[in-house]
């Protein structure tokens, strides 16, 4: 019987997988995670694969329902504006503070997250592209040192990352990145509270072009 511990760990592994294969688009909005399917396709028994759903739950992108298969969550296009809405007050104050306490060393761990995008951009590997920019967005609210923004965009990054990650102009997120870099080193607040609205907004248009179709009404 294995002990906690490793079913602990294989737990967090297939959480891993599923959250990976959710945020990426492998498994869409509704699709059912049959728990003796899962554990068969990761060769795990299917405690772990419950002990992961449940994870995902309470990550927000799974959806439990009591006596059926959990499904991945599906969102209205009113539920994608809310989460807009709170994204760009909380990244756009993100940024700001970033940018008014910002030290060299938290311009330079930047400055190789955008280096990574855009070489990964440019060789054309999406997935490397994509993790970078989530992870650029992650250290401008780590480096605001506001502990309540971090604490909410960590509750909120991987509904995020699945929401608004999955962008398709992997070069021009990538450039987007490079000149909101230059404004926080210039720490041109003025400037930020501009482009990072603008930013986000073309992350929103293109997830409700993904999620609902280009002809469906936004709210």
């Amino acid at each position: 019987m294995p002990s906690a511990g490793m079913s602990g760990l294989e737990s967090e592994r297939v959480a891993d997988a599923l959250r990976e294969d959710i945020v990426s688009g492998r498994r869409p909005p509704g699709s059912r995670l049959v728990e003796r399917d899962i554990a068969a396709e990761l060769q795990v028994s299917r405690l772990p694969v419950r002990e992961a759903i449940k994870a995902l739950v309470a990550d927000g992108i799974v959806v439990a329902r009591p006596r059926s298969w959990a499904t991945v969550r599906e969102f209205s296009p009113h539920d994608l504006q809310g989460f807009f809405e709170v994204r760009e007050a909380l990244e756009t104050l993100s940024f700001v503070l970033a940018a008014q306490r910002v030290d060299e060393a938290g311009i330079a761990l930047l400055e190789s997250l955008v280096a990574q995008e855009a070489a990964a951009a440019a060789l054309g590997d999406v997935e490397t592209a994509r993790k970078a920019s989530t992870a650029f967005h992650m250290a401008v609210v780590r480096l605001s040192q506001n502990a309540m923004l971090l604490e909410l965009a960590s509750s909120l990054v991987t509904r995020l990352r699945w929401l608004f990650g999955q962008h398709g102009d992997l070069a021009e997120m990538a450039s987007t990145h490079r000149e909101i870099l230059d404004a926080i080193r210039a720490r041109d607040l003025d400037v930020l509270r501009r482009l990072v609205p603008e930013h986000l907004a073309e992350g929103r248009a293109a997830a409700h072009e993904r999620l609902f179709g280009a002809s469906a009404p936004r709210p």
